[in-house]
This record gives C-alpha cells, sequence and structure tokens, in this order.
C-alpha cells in the first residue's frame, strides 16, 4: 500500500542521517533514535522516559506487555538498572560485554513496567558497535541512564541490518525530529542471546552469536531449563518473517526464492537470494535475503537450515519462527 501524501511528506524529514552527539541529545528530549549495532538495528527511546517508550511501541505496533532491552554503555551501569545480581552474571558481563549478549536479571526501581512489560526483571545488554557506544557514551554525559531499543522494524517483521532497511521499514512512523544513525552493515544480523540471570543457574531464552558452550565453558555452570513465563524478545511462535512464505527445507518451485550455504546448487527455476560460505555468513546475510524476497515480490522462500551448535542454533531459532504463519505479524 502506497504512503498517504502526509505521510510522505514525513518520511522524508524524519530519520535523517545523524551523528552520535546529536542523537543522544534527540533522545534526551525525548525523540526516537535508530542505530546501528553488532546484531541489528535498534529504535531507542530513553528507557526513562514514559512517554517516549510510548511512542517507541506505537511505531512498531509493539504489544505492550513486551518487554523491551535496555542497551547501557557498559557493566558498570548495571547496578542502576538490577538487583540480586549473581556472580555467574557478572562473569558473563565481564566477558561478553560489549558483546551480542542480554542478561535478564531481578529490577531495581528504576526500570519501570513500560519496559518490562510489568515483569519483575529487566533485560541488559552492551552493544559492541562503536556508533552505539558513542551514542550511549553521550547520552550518558548528558544523564540518560539506559536506552530502550528493540529492533527497529515493525513488530513480527524481520530485523534490519542496514540504516536503509529501517527507513524502508519505519520512516512513515517517524517524526521529523527522530534520527538515524548509520553505522553500516549489521556484523552479526542475528538478534542477541537472550540469557535468564535469576536463577541459580543461567537459562537461555534466546539462542544467539553466544552459545551455550560459551556460557558453559565461561560460568562453569550447566545451563537450566528456561522459564516459559518469562516473556523476552523474539519469544513469539511466529517472528521475523517476510511478507513471503518461508519454506524450511523443501523442494523449490520454478519462481520461489532460495537461500542456502554456497556448496548447495541452486535448483532449476530458483530464484537465489543468498549463498553464504559459512554459518556465520549465513547469520549475517539471512535477513537481508529475506527482505530482498519482499523486494522482488516473491511469494515463497525455500531455505535450507544450516547445521551445527553454533550461531546455526539461532538461525535454526529464527527461521522456525519466520515460517510459522501469522497473520498479524505483517499488519
Amino acid at each position: 500500500m502506497g504512503l498517504s501524501a502526509d505521510h510522505a511528506a514525513r518520511a522524508a524529514s524524519a530519520g535523517h542521517a545523524a551523528s552520535a552527539e546529536e542523537s543522544a541529545r534527540a533522545l534526551k528530549r525525548g525523540s526516537l533514535v535508530a542505530f546501528p549495532t553488532e546484531t541489528v538495528y535498534g529504535l531507542g527511546a530513553d528507557a526513562t522516559n514514559a512517554d517516549a517508550i510510548a511512542r517507541l511501541y506505537a511505531a512498531k505496533g509493539r504489544p505492550p506487555n513486551h518487554p523491551v532491552i535496555v542497551h547501557i554503555p557498559n557493566a558498570a551501569a548495571m547496578p542502576a538498572w538490577a538487583k540480586q545480581i549473581p556472580a555467574y552474571a557478572n562473569v558473563l558481563a565481564a566477558k561478553f560485554w560489549p558483546g551480542p549478549m542480554t542478561l535478564v536479571l531481578s529490577r531495581t526501581e528504576l526500570a519501570k513496567d513500560f519496559i518490562t512489560g510489568g515483569q519483575n526483571t529487566v533485560g541488559l545488554r552492551v552493544p559492541n558497535h562503536p556508533v552505539a557506544l558513542e551514542l550511549l557514551a553521550h547520552f550518558a554525559e548528558l544523564g540518560g541512564q539506559g536506552v530502550a531499543a528493540p529492533s527497529a522494524n515493525r513488530f513480527g517483521a524481520v530485523s534490519p541490518t542496514t540504516a536503509a532497511a529501517v527507513r524502508e521499514e519505519l520512516s512513515a512512523a517517524l517524526k521529523p525530529e527522530d534520527l538515524i544513525l548509520d553505522g553500516g552493515t549489521s556484523e552479526v544480523g542475528l538478534e542477541s542471546t537472550i540469557i535468564d540471570c535469576t536463577g541459580e543457574a543461567p537459562k537461555i531464552l534466546r539462542p544467539g552469536a553466544i552459545t551455550a558452550a560459551m556460557i558453559q565453558q565461561v560460568t562453569g555452570l550447566s545451563l537450566a531449563e528456561p522459564d516459559q513465563n518469562i516473556r523476552v524478545s523474539g519469544s513469539l511462535e511466529s517472528h521475523y518473517a517476510p511478507n513471503a512464505q518461508v519454506i524450511l527445507d523443501g523442494v523449490p518451485r520454478a519462481g520461489d526464492g532460495f537461500i542456502a550455504l554456497a556448496q548447495v546448487s541452486t535448483p532449476a527455476g530458483a530464484i537465489r537470494l543468498a549463498a553464504p560460505e559459512t554459518n556465520t555468513d549465513f547469520a549475517r546475510e539471512l535477513y537481508a535475503a529475506l527482505r530482498a524476497a519482499d523486494a522482488r515480490s516473491l511469494t515463497r522462500v525455500v531455505v535450507y537450515q544450516p547445521e551445527g551448535d553454533d550461531i546455526a542454533v539461532a538461525i535454526r531459532d529464527r527461521l522456525k519462527r519466520a515460517a510459522n504463519p501469522n497473520p498479524t505479524a505483517n499488519s
């Protein structure tokens, strides 16, 4: 559906390229800022500003009971947001921050219901991207305590890994005072590993680049079974979905999009969308390939899932959710 004249005018003026310092001031004023991380681009708002968070949820079409992750400049900022931090959580933070890992911890009074979805926990992350870290440092200098930032896309849709994808996805929902920080293509390409740190042992709530083996090696602990009652980003059965139907490990028909590792030849009549050499490349290229399918108005995309217990676990998780039909996900 095309944009109305009013929306088109807003889109043209909103989300212009900005500096980290300018973006930090915008966040402090209550505006929204899309910014790069090593995982995907996030849509940020002052995590202590209820009105700004309400705008963020509205821009994404995000359900109000779905929590957002708070991005902080370093691990030293963690106690402002979290209490009863177990020793293993500090070990994980020391090893993997900055990095693609979110820790879910018991919240302090600073973490209000409007960012936790009414839960008694809060998700915290220190991103490993120079532009994001510069933004968070400038925001802290202005007195900011954290930036709430889910992925910069409409709720349930494919996460953006470039500034151009953010504009394509959200420009009509942004105001002229909202900004987009361009930091190139996200290096990891999949959202962070989310780890529940509220019990005696860590629990993976969403897989990512920080794997189960890495967590166990660093902490010396066996992982516990995840608590299905904790709501976190990307935990719905249908998520990360393009408009095209995603089919896992099926036989492509002529005109279908096709994604598989490079050593897999393209079936006759299929349209190759990505041919990554490794699982790491697969993660980095996946979302752009799914977006390319929609840009070409393809109706089906067949994906041969990668094997392994590295980031392939996270790839298979995202693909399972992308392939699960949800007629309201992209509405």
